[in-house]
């Protein structure tokens, strides 16, 4: 089959591999219909390859047809149509039950001591082929695959399997009151995703910050109060601006849909490129024991939140050597939480947002749909946002 490799930073091709086949019982075997590229990839692009290694098959956004399942996968059958979740969990251990797929303790990548396996995303979670090609092997598919209705065009389901999920458990941590307000760092496919969910749940005034101008009048169509960040001499003058718009005491909530590869920041970004371009015997330890983010949206949000208001960080964060305020944390009392979206404990409550009403105006989320074949085209137009590229599927 075809499948997207990565080869080195900022090296992806497409090639041909081994067909994926049952290994387990639990296994399914999906032919894919359609794949999204996530922000998420980019870091495999650029900032976490010594992680990496060569002809790992990358993508975790996928969906498709049942083409053949293992004895212990009962509720699934060839010719159902399934949206797969990033992560692999089992949905038995104590982890699934309590509403953490993210942490299964059956797929625990314990060796390198992270949470549940993902499709396509480095060792460091399990190393396991991703959906960017044209077939898949699904472990754990007596839990994991959602099934949906046929009819609709995939762009109508797709998104279950990541940005969805992924944008309502922000707005879900973020805890936005009655009423209340909420800014939203980063207007990329989840944080688009994200001011459009807080909105359908009733958030009175939402705030989006970003500096890509297609970005900003995206969000913007939708009811979103748009700032451009590059309008502002610095940071603390947008603080104050949206302060001013929430009876001076700053948004109740903020998501920060941004993460390690924040725009400024210098000092870190240098710090990420050379760890990169170290060969991996060499990058991967530095990586692992003296990482650091670029920590620029992460600050704005610390500023940015109300006193004993509530950060929700759904931007990936990768560094273990980050210097953090926590001086400020703790004097304006402020709250966070974060982590991988577990996918399957929203779902149920996201299906009936994808109705042809279509709330959330996912039939047209996608800016651009193209072949996998041109897979590499489509990771160096959404690392330099070219021609408008906000999100990107891609269909074998």
């Amino acid at each position: 089959m075809k499948a997207v490799t990565w080869q080195g930073r900022r090296d992806v091709r497409v090639e041909d591999v081994p067909d994926p086949r049952i290994e387990q019982p639990t296994d399914a075997v999906i032919r894919i219909t359609s794949s999204g590229l996530c922000g998420s990839d980019l870091h495999l692009y650029e900032v976490l390859t010594p992680f990496m290694t060569p002809g790992d098959i990358l993508g975790h956004e996928p969906m498709g047809i049942v083409q053949e399942v293992g004895a212990g996968v009962p509720d699934l059958a060839a010719g159902d149509r399934v949206v797969v979740p990033f992560q692999i969990a089992c949905g038995d251990c104590w982890m699934c039950l309590t509403g953490l797929p993210t942490q299964c303790e059956t797929t625990q990548v314990t060796g390198e001591g992270m949470g549940a396996a993902l499709f396509g995303y480095t060792r460091l979670y399990g190393a396991v082929p991703g959906g960017q090609a044209e077939y898949l092997r699904v472990p754990q598919a007596q839990y994991g695959p959602i099934k949906v209705p046929e009819g609709p065009p995939d762009d109508r389901f797709v998104y279950l399997s990541d940005v969805l999920p992924t944008a309502w458990q922000a707005v879900e941590y973020a805890s936005v009151p009655p009423g209340g307000s909420l800014a939203v760092l980063g207007l990329g496919p989840i944080g688009d995703m994200a001011c459009r969910v807080a909105i359908a749940r009733g958030a009175e005034r939402v705030f989006g910050v970003d500096l890509v101008p297609e970005r900003l009048a995206r969000a913007s169509r939708r009811g979103v109060r748009t700032y451009d960040l590059r309008a502002f001499d610095d940071e603390k003058e947008l603080v104050h601006v949206i302060r001013d718009a929430t009876d001076g005491r700053g948004p109740d909530a903020v998501i920060d849909a941004v993460g390690t590869e924040a725009h400024g920041s210098a000092a870190a970004r240098l710090a990420q490129q050379a760890s990169a371009m170290l060969p991996r015997k060499l990058g991967a330890p530095l990586a692992e024991r003296f990482s650091v983010d670029r920590l620029g949206a992460l600050h704005l949000a610390i500023e940015l939140v109300r006193r004993g208001g509530t950060l929700s960080l759904v931007g990936v964060y990768g560094g273990t050597a980050d210097p953090i305020p926590m001086l400020t944390l703790f004097d304006k009392q402020i709250q966070m939480r974060m982590g991988q979206a577990n996918v399957r404990r929203w779902t149920d409550a996201i299906m009936p947002y994808l109705t042809d009403e279509d709330p959330l105006g996912v039939d047209d989320f996608a800016t651009h749909r193209l072949p996998l074949d041109e897979a590499p085209t489509a990771y160096e137009m959404f690392q330099h946002k070219q021609d408008g590229a906000i999100k990107i599927l891609m269909q074998p």
